[in-house]
């Protein structure tokens, strides 16, 4: 979808300034928000996919306000609520309001196996690849209403496949729970200038993960 989460190449946002030895967490509660989401995961049956739609599915105003642990833990409000584990009320409160319900959350003996493991997204191919690498490549001018992976900023631009990464879920589906439907995902790089024009630094290059319906041959 097209959203305020999609800031690649957008201008007015000023200059990226990292933090210098920035924690893993800058307050208890984002550590908390952290945790909330993963533990839920189990009861409440969502996967990465979803978790992210739920993140970014938000107005620009509302979306742009919140500090990034906030909109984790916004996402996981409505994920939750949409799974009626918390109640609208409740949520208001910042406080349990109705009886507990019984849900078999992750336990924290179970977090480190869990993380350590992962949640692979590589599958197996049931066709030959459509692209090689060298091959020219135009990400499609798409602007899908749902959850998508592909930037806007290189929509409709060609790049040339750097990398060939095997199968993988494609998390479009993957995030409205419409089953994995896994194809071919590829590194595609471009040219700065292909993206931003001819004043752009002619050594940028950029290289973008993208699925095969994302792709069509240049």
């Amino acid at each position: 979808m097209n959203g305020a989460h999609d800031m690649g190449g957008v201008d007015g946002f000023g200059p990226v300034v990292p933090e210098t030895d920035e924690p893993m967490f800058h307050a208890e509660w984002e550590r908390r928000a952290f945790a909330l989401t993963l533990a839920m995961a189990r009861p409440g049956g969502w996967n990465i996919d979803m978790s992210r739609y739920a993140r970014e599915n938000r107005a620009p105003p509302d979306y742009l306000s919140k500090s990034y642990y906030q909109i984790w833990l916004a996402g996981l409000e409505r994920l939750m609520a949409e799974r009626d584990l918390v109640a609208p009320d409740e949520i208001a409160a910042a406080r349990p309001l109705h009886p507990r319900r019984n849900v078999a959350a992750l336990s924290a003996n179970d977090v480190a196996p869990m993380l350590a493991r992962g949640a692979p997204t590589d599958r197996p191919a049931t066709a030959p690849a459509r692209f090689a690498i060298g091959d020219r490549v135009r990400a499609r001018n798409i602007h899908p209403p749902t959850h998508t992976r592909l930037p806007r900023y290189v929509r409709g631009h060609v790049g040339v496949i750097e990398l060939l990464h095997g199968v993988h879920v494609y998390p479009d589906s993957h995030a409205l729970g419409a089953g994995e439907q896994a194809q071919w995902l590829y590194t595609v790089t471009f040219d700065g200038r292909e993206l931003w024009g001819d004043d752009c630094d002619a050594s940028v290059r950029i290289s973008v993960d993208a699925w095969d319906c994302y792709l069509e041959p240049a």
